[in-house]
């Protein structure tokens, strides 16, 4: 058993009990936070592999804009962050479907492999990557980079205040 092995297992313990913990917690907040600490494992686990581009795109999307976002919403809205009485329902259900959930997943990963050992590609650096982004792919890429700035821009016009351009009235 190797250094990077250790620390996988270390990482993975990490990342299953705070998952764990994201869904089990009743305090809305406390869930966000625990969120936090599984994706920066799952980032961590991304490191070891010596994957350092997905584990900074890992980091910057998810931490950077998906936990923000929503940590902003449950701020900005004010919705309930504690325990809610109207919304206790029994667990068993839940617990049923993530069983029978998983138990397909493992059974669709078995048929698949048939514990037959599959042949890795060579591994990945950020220079084959950029050399494919911005050879094969930059059209694609810089479309999308249009359709985010259109959206952008689309989001700043709907934000103005000023005339309604629907009914024509000033606001």
């Amino acid at each position: 058993m190797t250094v990077a092995d250790v620390l996988l297992i270390t990482i993975g313990a990490v990342v299953l009990g705070s998952a764990l913990l994201v869904v089990t917690t009743r305090h809305l907040v406390r869930a966000g936070l625990w969120l936090i600490v599984t994706l920066i494992g799952v980032a961590a686990a991304y490191l070891v592999l010596t994957a350092e581009m997905v584990a900074w795109v890992q980091i910057l999307l998810y931490l950077g804009a998906v936990v923000v976002l929503l940590l902003f919403a449950v701020m900005l809205t004010r919705a309930p962050i504690g325990v809610s009485d109207d919304l206790n329902r029994p667990r068993w259900p839940g617990a049923l479907v993530g069983l029978g959930a998983a138990g397909a997943l493992g059974a669709l990963l078995v048929n698949a492999y048939r514990w037959e050992k599959v042949e890795l590609p060579e591994a990945g650096t950020a220079e084959r990557i950029g050399e494919q982004v911005f050879q094969s792919w930059v059209l694609p890429f810089e479309l999308v980079g249009l359709l985010l700035l259109a959206a952008l821009i689309g989001a700043i016009v709907l934000s103005q205040p000023g005339d309604d351009s629907v009914s024509g009235r000033k606001k």
